[in-house]
Parts: structure tokens; sequence; C-alpha cells
């Protein structure tokens, strides 16, 4: 009786004892079979794109909340085991990849020091932008020029004969920035030097010749006049002389601000549009930060003298014969100085000079029928009427 009890005790021991090895073994070979195989990427799988976002990131950020708790001495050092993969659509081209609070994507012009603390740097930021596109021909031309400017204007030289150590002779000089680039324009300067999100700091944004007489203008005078009469595109007047091309630059002494003008009959197909008004030239123009924006993307890559321009600002601002202006009180003198005409080399028997106008008549022509095409595409694919 005794001898069937204890051979079935120990009949279930035997089978437990199998189990638990079983057991451990199932969980070796799973174990080497899980580390044999790569990851999976949610990205592999044929899932909508919003979709794999949001489950990348709730996954990433859970596992961060999990290396935090295991490894808490690691974080901020080259240690920490894994980096969490961030994914926001919203952050600007290229930065997806960012957590969004330390996304920046505009810059300035402001000098920076080599040394202490960078929240001192800057003991003043300048509010605006001025830009000389210059030779060292005209050196004591800019100089008095760069001094009816004020503190609150960063002073930016473009260089287009190379030469840039001579102008340390001016004091103000060791505080702006030299960009050099031989034989090139202030349009060839500012498409590639100026970007929107490069001068976002900055209120309004000077683009200027070298040839300009400053005598009778003062720059903080301007800027409270520009601001005044709304004007997100202007110029200072132009004193008349053998300078003056359009009489909507041409100086009025009864007024501080005019927006429009009459030209030679036929010159105007509407009184709002150029040149009778919303329109500028573009030897000494001013843009707000917001019409720039719009500019900068409008000025052609091949654009150099920069001729058609100013009959296409109006498109970047609305409306255009309001926001588009002349001011008189505060003028200016083109002093039609040869400068770039002068860098050029002979052509068939032709001067530098004669090359460069026909550069101009060329990009004059150009540019108009790139707008006049680019109309045409836009408005039959939308099936509008061109206004």
């Amino acid at each position: 009786m005794g001898t069937p009890y204890r051979s079935g005790a120990y009949k279930r021991s035997n089978d437990s004892t199998t189990l638990v090895i079983t057991t451990i073994m199932g969980m070796v070979f799973g174990y080497f079979v899980g580390i044999s195989f790569p990851s999976v990427s949610l990205t592999k799988i044929n899932l909508p794109s919003s979709l794999i976002s949001t489950l990348d990131y709730a996954f990433n950020d859970e596992h961060r909340r999990a290396i935090e708790r295991t490894f808490p001495e690691n974080l901020g050092s080259g240690s920490t085991p894994l980096t969490p993969k961030i994914y926001v659509p919203s952050n600007p081209r290229g930065a997806e990849s960012l957590p969004p609070g330390i996304v920046v994507s505009e810059s300035d012009f402001y000098l920076r020091r080599l040394w202490g603390e960078p929240s001192e740097d800057l003991t003043k930021k300048p509010k605006y932008l001025v830009t000389f596109t210059v030779g060292l021909d005209q050196k004591y031309n800019i100089d008095a020029a760069v001094k009816k400017f004020s503190e609150d204007f960063q002073i930016l030289l473009f260089h287009y004969d190379g030469r840039t150590t001579e102008w340390d002779q001016f004091e103000w000089s060791k505080r702006a920035v030299h960009i050099s680039v031989k034989k090139q324009t202030k349009w060839w300067y500012a498409k590639r030097f100026l970007h929107p999100d490069v001068v976002a700091a900055y209120d309004y944004i000077f683009i200027w010749d070298e040839d300009l007489g400053v005598e009778h203008f003062n720059a903080e005078k301007y800027m409270q006049l520009v601001k005044k009469h709304g004007l997100d595109i202007s110029q200072p007047g132009l004193e008349p002389n053998n300078g003056l091309t359009w009489q909507m630059t041409k100086r009025r002494g009864d007024r501080e601000v005019h927006k429009d003008t009459e030209e030679k009959p036929g010159w105007c197909s509407d009184p709002h549009l150029p040149p009778c008004a919303a329109f500028v030239e573009i030897m000494a123009p001013v843009f707000s930060r917001e019409a720039w924006r719009c500019v900068w993307h409008l000025i052609q890559n091949d654009l150099v003298h920069g001729w058609g321009l100013d009959f296409a600002l109006r498109r970047c601002v609305e409306p255009a014969h309001e926001k588009i202006g002349v001011v008189d009180s505060q003028w200016i003198v083109h002093q039609v100085i040869p400068s770039l005409g002068n860098q050029g080399q002979p052509v068939n028997g032709k001067a530098p000079w004669e090359g460069v106008r026909e550069r101009c008549r060329n990009e004059w022509a150009m540019f108009q029928d790139r707008l006049s095409n680019a109309d045409k595409a836009y408005f039959a694919q939308h099936g509008k009427t061109r206004v």
C-alpha cells in the first residue's frame, strides 16, 4: 500500500522539475532569437505619416522617461545611453528632428564678443539695417552718408572692388559689417546675403547706391515720416538734376510725402500704377521687414543691375499706391558718378559702361517677360481673368 504512494509523489516531483527546466530553456531561446533579428522601424510600415510621427514621438517620449528613471546621472552628458528621436512637422524645413523649444530660424548682423557672458554682448540693438555697395574711390562720400545714421542703424558695406581694410581709417568702419566679392552689384549681394530670416531683427532695410549726396537728409526724421505715413516701401525725394529720370521721385517742396504724380501722356495706364504711383527707383529704396520678405523672393537669381525690379515692387504691398511713396522733406542728390561701369572690360570694341547698359536692357526685357509669363500661367491655371 505504501509503495504506490511514494511512487506517485516521486513522479509529480519529476514533472515539476521538467516544467521548470523547459521554461528556463524557452526563455533563453526566446532571448537569443529576439536579439538575432533587427528592430522593425515604424517608417517601413505603410502607415500615414501623421500617425507615424505621433507614434514615434510617443514611443520615444516614454523611452526618454525610462532613461531618466534608470540613468538620471547621465542626462546632459556624452554617456547618455540613447538620444530621444523627435519629429515635429511644424518646425522649419530641415529642422524637423529638433525639439521646437530650441529652434532659432532667424538671425541678424549684430557683432558678438569673443569673451564673457553672451547675454552681455549687446549694449544696444540697432533697429534698422543700412547697406551700401561701395568701391574705395567713394570712401569720403560714404563716410559723409554713414555719419547721417545714428547707433540705431547697423551699417553693412558690400565691396565690389575687394578693398576692405583701407576703410579702417574711419572709426565707424570698425563697427560695420564688411562683405567683399569683386565686381558684383547690390542686388547680387542682396539675394545672397540679405535673406529675410537673416535680416529679420531689423524693422527697415536700406539698400542704397554709393553716389548719393545726403546734405539734406536726416535718417531719424526720415524714419519718423515713413512710419507716420505708413510706407512699407519708400525712398527720399531726389533733387532735380541730370540724375533725375522719373517725375515720381522728384522732390516736392510743399509736403512731407507724396505717393503719386503725373507723367508724360501715355506713360501711365492707370493713375494707381507705375510710374505714376506705387513706384520708387532702385537707387535708394527702403523696405519694411514685411515688404522685404516678399521683395527678396521677387529678385531673380541672375538679376544684376535690377532694371525692371522697381516696376514690380508694387506686388509686395497692398494697397501699393498707399504703401509706396517718396519722402520729400528728407531728400538726397543723385551724383551720377560712374562706379561699377568702370569695373568691366571692353568687349568687341565697346567700353565697359556700354556693356553694362546692354546688360541692363537685357535684364529689363527678361524680367518683364518672366513676370508676364508667370501671370499668364497662374491665371490660366486658376481660371481667372487678369486684373
